[in-house]
């Protein structure tokens, strides 16, 4: 609004102020500028008309905004300058629709994430898993892009690297796209020797590489036990050519004895020492035997804490005893109470009337379970006729005596398998 003067300076301050914060609600990002020159406006309450000298001025302002505006009013709507859309966001990769079209990563990581809250779903999920992928997989750049996206996963996400390495074996055998030398296992090998090529370096980094060099470990140990070759004859077998890799792992991180190298390396022969050193005696090496000796070398001279310490001589005590196995089993078809002190390990366990354990290895088993049947007959409502127990009773319920009975046969057979 302007004054009785011809003048373009505004009447008041008050109403620049007005002006200013209707400009300020209307485009937070910057205000608007005072027009350099403004056609003169009568004095409305005056009711005199307008001159034919300032219709004209006012004709030419209106003019020359009318040829620079960029406006149309044919436009589907107004868009104030300095607004940002949510939809440019949306449709910035040209997409048609509101939302882009879900990609090859995408997908990797909805179905790796489901898989990690349910591994159980594993193999009711794997067909329509592997299906959905071989429709994305039609070159070998995305082949060599799935192959990535699932090794970072499996190395990265805490407690997946065994369901990964169930899925590597199945998508090596199931990835239609298999060009010469490029297939799913070869890529996903030759990434493993990449990480591998580095290990020098990995294991003195700093934490967070130290941290996916470590996973990384644990990953290519579950690999081994998991992926599966054909062999010469034909027949599945693990990929020997592992063996090799995780000897040199667990030497680099015996050649670093710092906490958190040994209880990596500690995590990998739990997880595959047993079949490492079966592996390994097959082939007439005796590479398990020189890693126990380092372990013992580093148990005198290494300044490990005290836990760790304790883990490396629990894993030597392991190894001592054949990997928790029973040295004696004998064949199955050959074994006898004798010869097998696994004879009797399936065998179930049933107590006295006055709550004493007993099973079939015991001298006097005939007697005590004659005893059972015999006090069976004496409650035969004490069982429905299917066999199973009748509701009268609360079975969570266990007498003081047998419960105790049963408290000391389960110390005695952890001794005995202790011994």
């Amino acid at each position: 609004m302007y004054n009785n003067n011809n003048s373009s300076a505004p009447s008041s301050s008050s109403s620049s102020e007005a002006g200013d914060a209707r400009s300020s609600a209307f485009n937070p990002c910057e205000p608007l500028r005072q027009p350099r020159t403004s056609p003169p406006v009568s004095d409305c309450g005056s009711g005199s008309p307008v001159s034919s000298n300032s219709g004209h001025n006012s004709s030419s302002v209106a003019d020359a905004l009318v040829k620079n505006s960029k406006l149309s009013a044919a436009a589907a709507e107004f868009i104030p300058g300095g607004y940002s859309s949510v939809q440019d966001d949306s449709y910035s990769d040209g997409s048609e629709g509101y939302y882009a079209e879900p990609s090859l990563a995408d997908f990797v990581q909805d179905f790796v994430s489901h898989l990690n809250s349910s591994p159980g779903s594993f193999e009711s999920e794997i067909e329509y898993i592997t299906d959905t992928l071989n429709e994305w997989v039609t070159t070998e750049e995305i082949l060599q892009e799935l192959v990535e996206l699932i090794y970072v996963q499996s190395t990265s996400i805490p407690n997946f690297a065994y369901t990964g390495a169930r899925l590597c074996n199945h998508l090596s055998r199931h990835i239609r796209l298999s060009p010469a030398n490029r297939n799913f296992r070869n890529l996903l090998l030759q990434r493993c020797q990449t990480e591998y090529n580095q290990r020098n370096q990995a294991v003195q980094g700093d934490p967070e590489t130290k941290k996916k060099f470590h996973s990384y470990v644990l990953f290519l140990g579950e690999l081994y036990l998991n992926l599966e070759l054909k062999s010469r004859k034909g027949t599945p077998g693990r990929a020997d050519v592992l063996l090799g890799a995780l000897k040199e792992l667990l030497n680099t991180l015996f050649s670093h004895p710092d906490d958190p190298n040994l209880m990596c390396a500690v995590k990998l022969l739990k997880l595959s020492g047993s079949i490492l050193d079966d592996a390994w005696k097959e082939n007439g090496q005796s590479d398990m035997d020189e890693l126990v000796k380092k372990i013992e070398e580093i148990l005198l001279d290494a300044k490990c804490s005290r836990d760790v310490r304790q883990m490396l001589l629990k894993l030597v005590e392991l190894r001592s005893s054949n990997w928790g196995r029973v040295h004696t089993a004998a064949v199955s078809s050959d074994a006898t109470p004798d010869n097998d002190p696994n004879y009797f390990m399936n065998e179930p366990t049933f107590y006295t009337v006055d709550g004493t354990p007993f099973t079939a290895a015991d001298p006097e088993y005939s007697e005590k379970y004659q005893e059972i049947l015999d006090r069976e007959d004496y409650f035969p409502d004490a069982y429905e006729e299917n066999g199973n127990e009748s509701l009268c009773g609360d079975e969570d319920e266990m007498d003081p005596e047998i419960k105790e009975a049963f408290e000391k046969f389960c110390m005695e057979s952890d001794a005995r398998r202790k011994k």
